[in-house]
């Protein structure tokens, strides 16, 4: 059973800020509006079957446009959601991120380990695969998650990889029962 999974990064969001919003409603700045829509044409080619999200808004917001033009509704799913870091807004994040994939077992209070996480992401995507076999299913998703998904299929990405990620970005996976078979997209 084997399904073609695009992975979307959303698109330009807002910066986070201690003072917010939250991770799970910081929306598209309106340059990424733009973005989401700019992304419908290539989008709607690929002929999907189902469009999931991510529940963060910014997520959901990249995919909507496209989702509007096919007439399918965004089915959210909190599995889809990005890596709970544990770390808080701060301008050194990039510090942060880069120590934790140096060490994918270290899990900070309240936060899951790139470990974990990359579980996650697997699990989640395998149960996208078994609901929708044969299908082609739009995800949209956050930079961490599309990293993590890459990496199990053989590509060798880490925090360098996801610095340069763009934003929005476009990943086909060819996922098969509970691992992916292929993958392409931006700097593969």
């Amino acid at each position: 059973m084997t399904a073609t999974l695009v992975l979307v990064r959303h698109a330009n969001s807002v910066v986070p800020t201690p003072d917010g919003p939250d991770e799970l409603t910081r929306p598209l700045r309106d340059s990424g509006l733009v973005q989401a829509r700019d992304l419908v044409e290539e989008l709607t080619a690929l002929r999907p079957t189902a469009v999931l999200s991510s529940p963060y808004l910014r997520a959901v917001q990249t995919v909507q446009p496209t989702a509007d033009a096919l007439g399918l509704p965004v089915e959210t799913r909190w599995d889809l959601r990005e890596w709970t870091s544990g770390i808080e807004p701060t301008p050194d994040y990039a510090r942060h991120f880069a120590h934790s994939w140096e060490h994918p077992e270290l899990a900070r209070p309240g936060g899951e380990s790139l470990s974990a996480f990359s579980d996650r992401v697997r699990r989640a995507l395998t149960a996208v695969t078994a609901e929708h076999p044969g299908g082609v299913v739009l995800v949209g998703t956050h930079g961490t998650f599309a990293a993590r998904a890459l990496l199990a299929a053989g590509h060798d990405v880490g925090w360098g990889f996801l610095k340069t990620m763009p934003m929005p970005a476009v990943y086909r996976l060819q996922w098969g029962g509970d691992h992916p078979i292929e993958a392409s997209g931006p700097g593969l």
